[in-house]
């Protein structure tokens, strides 16, 4: 047998990673049964005192990802693919509130990174009200479809990367399940700018306001690509069905090349990377993943992922 059939067997006998495809090297393979793995929070940067209050308004309310079962009112405890838990990111129930969970690593080489996770998307169920609650954006309840499906706004899989004396940049895709007025788009974005960062705001170059969309704020700044992907949301807000999703990008050319979900795999190539234009220090082989959620309506929405596995071809 050779290096690459006992490899292959060992991954098809092992039920934990036999679900993904990773590349040669796997670099953290994180199973939320077993504890959050060093994903956490995001929150903006402060100054040398300690002084919280001068963290961007935008970048204060994250909100830190939590483990959790899948716990729903009907129910009770409808558990992760993997196991029992699940790390939960919930947003607060306020319209543009994002919540963020992120894992920071540095690189030690240059050349293909890959991301696969398990996935499921959620509004949170609406307990009591009226008649009028079965409406909400496109959606009448007709025994089917849900006007939670119609709550819930998108999700977001990103990096933050920096190398090569202090040339940063960031790929993203995110998953635009409504527009701001609610209404489906069901579309995969990225945004054509690179992410405002608290060096920017200390010089005055931005000024977010709270719920302002921190990875690229004005909707026009964000360009689909691919066409539109209808997912498994399944009717109420309490179903949980797991989505697989596999993304490639290249840090030795610095750009996308494939984004995978469920049977569906979109050529990422010409989906631009905008680098910042100045050089930041103290960041050299920065190799950051982040996954968000943001909410278009009233209503939390969660993002649950039940494992995650990070690959390199280095």
């Amino acid at each position: 047998m050779t290096t690459s059939d006992v490899r292959a067997a060992l991954l098809s006998a092992d039920p934990r990673l036999s679900k993904f495809s990773p590349l040669p090297r796997i670099l953290a393979f994180d199973e939320f049964d077993s504890g959050t793995h060093g994903w956490t929070e995001l929150l903006g940067n402060y100054n040398g005192r300690g002084d919280l209050s001068t963290v961007d308004d935008h970048m204060r309310d994250f909100r830190p990802p939590q483990l959790s079962a899948c716990n729903f009112f009907d129910i009770g405890t409808h558990g992760a693919l993997s196991g029992t838990y699940a790390l939960k990111l919930a947003t607060r129930p306020y319209k543009g509130h994002t919540a963020v969970a992120i894992r920071r690593l540095t690189m030690s080489g240059r050349g293909l990174v890959q991301l696969e996770t398990y996935f499921a998307f959620k509004s949170e169920a609406t307990l009591g009200g009226g008649a009028e609650l079965d409406n909400f954006g496109d959606v009448q309840w007709d025994g089917n479809t849900h006007p939670s499906e119609a709550q819930f706004g998108a999700f977001t899989v990103a990096t933050d990367l920096c190398g090569d004396g202090g040339l940063r940049y960031h790929t993203v895709a995110r998953y635009q399940n409504t527009d701001l007025d609610n209404h489906f788009t069901r579309q995969w974005m990225a945004p054509t700018v690179p992410e405002p960062t608290p060096r920017e705001h200390f010089e005055g170059k931005v000024k977010l306001e709270y719920a302002a969309d921190f990875t690229a704020p004005n909707p026009e700044d964000w360009h689909a690509f691919g066409e539109p992907q209808e997912l498994c949301y399944n009717e109420v807000p309490t179903k949980v069905n797991w989505h697989y999703l596999r993304w490639l990008i290249d840090t030795d050319k610095r750009r996308n090349v494939e984004l995978q979900v469920n049977d569906r795999v979109m050529d990422m190539r010409d989906v631009p990377v905008p680098p910042y234009e100045e050089r930041y220090e103290t960041l050299e082989n920065l190799l950051n993943f982040y996954f968000s959620v943001r909410t278009h309506s009233s209503v939390r929405n969660f993002l649950f992922l039940d494992s995650v596995l990070i690959s390199v071809d280095w």
